[in-house]
């Protein structure tokens, strides 16, 4: 399993380059950000499993950053490193969504630590889906397929079936287009065409309904609108493997 990817916006550059040679030490992926406004682009980023937020920050402040961040990216886990020590200033960030507070100076070996403490709490394993239940049909996830109640099988890319093993798997939250690109196709997303995104799920689309016709069980993906893709109702999981 890869290593978190971890974003570290502090504007000392040599705290930040202390920090993230300490993270990548340890096995992480690491983006640097040197003031907030850079810092919120790379920290709301598909792909991002945790924020290490600076609060004093030059083009913007730490705590609207993390305010933003908490409004776009509501589940993302971050971190405050910042001299401001007092108790107020760390109830004022706990308050806002941090999940942690490291006040300055701090050792890597404290920082790893907390880094670690928090990924254990928000990075759960995700379990290996095997088989998928869809209205007329079961999904062979491991061997690719579609397989019909009145015997018709249909195969599915490797692309397709790590798409909807990636939506199923994340089946209570919308799924973007962006964070899709970066874990099924494994690509970051600057300046990327997400249309290959939409062309891989209509096909999708198209090989999950019974050829046969039918009950209609709602849809097996549903485009939720100015965001991205989630799995649908018709889609339900039969078996997992540990």
């Amino acid at each position: 399993m890869p290593k978190a990817r971890i974003v570290v916006v502090e504007d000392e550059p040599a705290i930040r380059r202390g920090v993230s040679d300490a993270l990548r030490l340890s096995g992480y992926e690491v983006t640097e950000a040197g003031d907030g406004a850079v810092g919120y682009r790379e920290g709301a980023a598909a792909g991002v499993d945790l924020v290490l937020l600076d609060l004093l920050l030059p083009k913007r402040d730490g705590l609207d950053v993390l305010s933003e961040l908490r409004r776009t990216c509501p589940t993302r886990p971050v971190i405050i490193l910042t001299a401001r020590g007092t108790e107020e200033d760390r109830v004022r960030g706990l308050k806002m969504g941090a999940d942690d507070y490291v006040v300055k100076p701090f050792s890597a070996k404290e920082l790893i630590a907390r880094v670690e403490a928090v990924l254990r709490r928000t990075l759960r394993p995700v379990p290996e889906v095997k088989l998928v239940t869809v209205a007329g049909g079961v999904i062979d996830l491991h061997r690719r397929e579609v397989r019909w109640k009145h015997g018709d099988r249909v195969d599915l890319s490797e692309t397709e079936a790590a798409l909807l093993k990636y939506l199923v798997c994340n089946r209570e939250r919308a799924v973007s287009r962006e964070e899709l690109l970066s874990r099924v196709w494994g690509i970051g997303t600057a300046g990327l065409e997400t249309r290959a995104v939409d062309m891989h799920v209509a096909r999708l689309r198209a090989k999950l309904k019974d050829p046969a016709g039918g009950d209609d069980q709602g849809e097996a993906i549903v485009t939720v609108r100015a965001h991205g893709y989630m799995a649908g109702p018709a889609l339900t999981v039969r078996e997992n493997v540990a």
